[in-house]
């Protein structure tokens, strides 16, 4: 059964990856049994849903609360946040200290300028700054796991040797 995405209300996009690859489907829309319409079941009521799924409501209830994503932009060759990211970071630590047990992951990410390790080391150097500003506002580090993807995972697909704002960036998982 897939969930609707508690930010997006998206449902129905999954992605499976194993030692061969990685494949992601749109999942079939749900087909309602009262009118044979198709619909996405972000058009059912919960209660509905829990009805058609055949989970109880203590089931549905017991899952862990989504993980929410937030992403932080930095300034050009910097482990500097942009004025925009800094302003998330209330809400970032809000999101964790909601939870009984947190795990927060901080993944670093940069654009294609420069060479590539150079580049893991500034991914690096971002997600440890997150970090460091998440522990100094009062979380445990041991809550805090620490990586990064250098130029290996962008956002905006580019030529090496291109300047993207856009890939210059720290992912945060909090679940």
């Amino acid at each position: 059964m897939l969930l609707p995405d508690p930010e997006s209300g998206v449902t129905g996009r999954i992605r499976v990856t194993d030692e061969f690859g990685s494949a992601g489907r749109l999942a079939r829309r749900a087909r309602d049994a009262r009118d044979g319409e198709r619909r996405s079941w972000t058009d059912h009521d919960d209660e509905r849903r829990r009805r058609e799924s055949g989970c109880s409501a203590g089931a549905l209830a017991a899952l862990p609360p989504a993980s929410r994503h937030f992403t932080l932009h930095f300034r050009f060759e910097s482990d500097a946040l942009t004025a925009e990211s800094t302003a998330l970071v209330p809400e970032i630590l809000e999101t964790v200290k909601g939870l009984a047990v947190p795990e927060v992951i901080v993944v670093g990410h940069t654009d294609t300028m420069g060479d590539a390790s150079a580049n893991l080391a500034l991914g690096r150097k971002r997600a440890k700054t997150v970090s460091d500003i998440l522990v100094k506002a009062g979380l445990a580090p041991t809550t805090i796991e620490v990586t990064s993807h250098g130029e290996g995972d962008l956002l905006v697909k580019t030529a090496d040797n291109t300047a993207e704002p856009r890939n210059r960036r720290v992912e945060i998982t909090v679940r």
